[in-house]
């Protein structure tokens, strides 16, 4: 997924630790710690890279089975792709069916970054390691009965997505030592495409739309919230990127010689995108905001009620003030972004030189609501970009259409966009999962309307239909994606009884 954090401060947690669990679920998960660490360091010795076939093969089969020991119907369904692993559980009674969404597969490696040497030689260490700092492993960690809920495991998909995983299977052996079921039907789907797009899931849904049916989807998967506190998390928004180039001479000219003369793209690029944008945050171009929602009363008491450390972000990302001061973040992500990601014009530092350039690029996205589609936003902004006298091209322009058009601008789309998706935070289910989870901790969740971020997996929400919500367990400062990922262990502890109350339930 794109779902990664800055490693904040972590003064940024002081006084927020999450509630005390629940007596039965915690004194099983204390008593059985030997058991859950020992089954999530074998699953994670498992190499799982999408593009390596056989050790995928291997992954799956693992997982089958660590399903089927939990009484679950398995199966290892073939795609066009990596496997899919599903399965079913139908406990007595239960009325309601509920998909479960994992990732099975995590990012490419490059060992010499890693400071272990093998990503998938997982191992303990006595807290988060940072560089230059003595490794502090824990020694013979499954032979411990105990664990430290500082320690933390490093390796390759300890949080993103294998830790979600182990919760899970360990929620549903708590369960079952107290005598319980879950009072749903669960029906679990793992992708081993994911850092891939999720391309042969997607493709797959009608081939085993069947056994996909459900009538809420959750996806164990991504970043509780900094505080530590349970967290659900009801939609995300999509990305929808492009390129704006804008054309100067055919190529770099003398700027002594032509200075004044010819017209520097540079310059007309920075004057074309500052009109998009002005100081204050707000984007000029027409119509962008249009569509955007105003959400309830009710919804905006939900978002208001996320906490936040905001001078603590600005002083961990040496700022001084939000682009629009007075705006929280939660209400930032209500709306859709028009962004400058990158941007290039012949060369700097010690490559500059005296010339006019030939062209200016920039590298944008916009992220996007349900209610704003990219290709809308998109569209407008290709309107504004004419608007202020641009004539565009599809591709480089020649001599004819160079001395035709004064400012000449070409706009390439991304033609494979993520889309955003969004379940109602006071719909039946919503509130129904909120509780579950409040009853479990004596506190009522962080409940986030959107992520910032995108996820590949939202054509599979909106293929099948259901409401769909993320309940993601992992610390904030986990390095997914990059190297010494890694989950600490009192997130997975606590993610376990999380998940043994979402499994729980009431109508």
């Amino acid at each position: 997924m794109t779902k990664r954090l800055l490693a904040l401060p972590l003064a940024l947690l002081a006084g927020s630790a999450a509630a005390a669990p629940p007596p039965a679920i915690a004194e099983w998960v204390a008593g059985h710690q030997r058991e859950i660490v020992g089954e999530f360091l074998d699953l994670l010795a498992i190499p799982n890279v999408a593009a390596d076939r056989p050790n995928i093969e291997r992954n799956a089969a693992f997982l089958k089975a660590a399903l089927e020991k939990r009484g679950f119907r398995a199966e290892v369904l073939p795609t066009d792709g990596n496997p899919i692993v599903w399965g079913e559980l139908r406990p007595a009674g239960a009325s309601r069916t509920v998909l479960i969404y994992f990732q099975y597969d995590g990012q490419p490696v490059s060992p010499k970054g890693w400071a272990q040497g093998d990503p998938f030689g997982p191992v303990v260490r006595r807290g988060k390691w940072l560089p230059g700092e003595e490794p502090g492993f824990v020694e013979n960690a499954r032979e411990l009965t105990s664990f430290e809920r500082d320690w933390r495991v490093y390796a390759r998909s300890a949080s993103d997505a294998k830790g979600p995983i182990m919760a899970f299977l360990a929620a549903l052996d708590a369960l079952r030592a107290g005598g319980l079921e879950p009072n749903v039907n669960v029906r679990v789907v793992m992708d081993g495409e994911e850092e891939n797009g999720s391309p042969s899931l997607i493709a797959a849904i009608e081939r085993y739309r069947e056994r996909l049916a459900a009538d809420q989807m959750l996806v164990f998967d991504g970043p509780a919230h900094v505080s530590g506190r349970p967290t659900l998390v009801y939609g995300c928004r999509g990305i929808h990127p492009f390129r704006i180039t804008v054309y100067g001479p055919k190529s770099g000219v003398h700027s002594g010689n032509y200075g004044n003369w010819v017209p520097n793209p540079a310059l007309r690029l920075a004057h074309l995108l500052a009109s998009m944008k002005d100081d204050a945050g707000n984007v000029r171009v027409k119509g962008f905001l249009d569509e955007v929602p105003t959400p309830t009363a009710d919804e905006l008491a939900l978002i208001d009620a996320v906490p936040g450390d905001e001078a603590g972000l600005l002083k961990a990302f040496g700022i001084a003030e939000p682009e629009q001061p007075g705006l929280t973040l939660q209400r930032a992500l209500l709306r859709p972004t028009l962004n400058v990601r990158g941007m290039q014009s012949a060369f700097v530092g010690a490559q500059a030189r005296t010339i006019i350039p030939d062209r200016a690029v920039a590298e944008m996205d916009i992220r996007t609501l349900v209610e704003t589609p990219g290709e809308r936003l998109v569209a407008r902004v290709v309107e504004h970009v004419r608007a202020q006298g641009y004539h565009l091209v599809d591709a480089e322009p020649d001599d004819g259409t160079r001395a035709r058009h004064p400012r000449l601008a070409r706009i390439e789309v991304d033609d494979s966009p993520l889309h955003a998706f969004r379940t109602p935070m006071l719909s039946p289910e919503s509130r129904r999962l909120a509780a579950a989870v409040e009853r479990a901790w004596g506190a009522p969740p962080v409940e986030m309307r959107s992520m910032g971020g995108s996820v590949p997996i939202a054509p599979f929400i909106q293929a099948l239909k259901i409401p769909a919500v993320l309940v993601p367990v992992v610390n904030y400062d986990n390095n997914q994606h990059e190297e010494n990922e890694n989950l600490r262990l009192g997130h997975l502890f606590d993610g376990i009884v999380t998940y043994a109350a979402v499994l729980r339930m009431r109508d």
